[in-house]
């Protein structure tokens, strides 16, 4: 099922999520709908529990493999926590939930993250450029941060096809 992104200016996007204490079958529907809605917003690759209204730490991202199909790049990352960040890079980034504008953000080159996947396993995900960049993102989400506070303010614009 596509669920309804929630729009910047909703307060739950502001409120730190809430730890996943059991892995549930409503749990496990969630993300399968988040999935869903991710694959069809068009261009997002990631999407965060709060950004559909639910306060739990948990998000779905894809791993930008080429190789696979669409909704085999998907995956869910449980109770995420941050491990390492190095290195620091600049980049353009939007949000599904602040449509049509985007922004350079400063964000660590390679993180470290560890959760649980949507089987229940501890996982351990390197990533770098842009995946890096996205992992972060969706973890400011379960935090209640989104990328316009630590954007550079003066880069914020609307995106091509919205200045048309």
């Amino acid at each position: 099922m596509i669920l309804e992104i929630i729009k910047y200016g909703n307060p739950i996007l502001r409120n730190k999520s809430e730890e996943v204490k059991e892995l549930t079958g409503d749990i496990k529907t969630l993300i399968e709908n988040m999935k869903e809605t991710l694959l069809s917003s068009g261009n997002g690759i990631g999407l965060a529990a709060p950004q559909v209204g639910i306060n739990k730490r948990l998000f779905v991202y894809s791993d930008l493999d080429d190789e696979k199909e669409p909704k085999d790049r998907l995956h869910a990352i449980i109770n995420p926590v941050i491990k390492k960040k190095t290195g620091k890079e600049i980049g353009i980034e939007g949000c599904l939930s602040i449509p049509g504008m985007h922004a350079e953000v400063e964000r660590a080159y390679r993180v470290v993250v560890e959760g649980m996947n949507e089987d229940g396993d501890i996982v351990r995900i390197k990533a770098e450029e842009l995946l890096a960049r996205c992992l972060q993102h969706e973890y400011d989400h379960l935090e209640g941060v989104m990328y316009i506070d630590i954007a550079e303010p003066e880069t914020l614009e609307p995106d091509e096809e919205k200045k048309k």
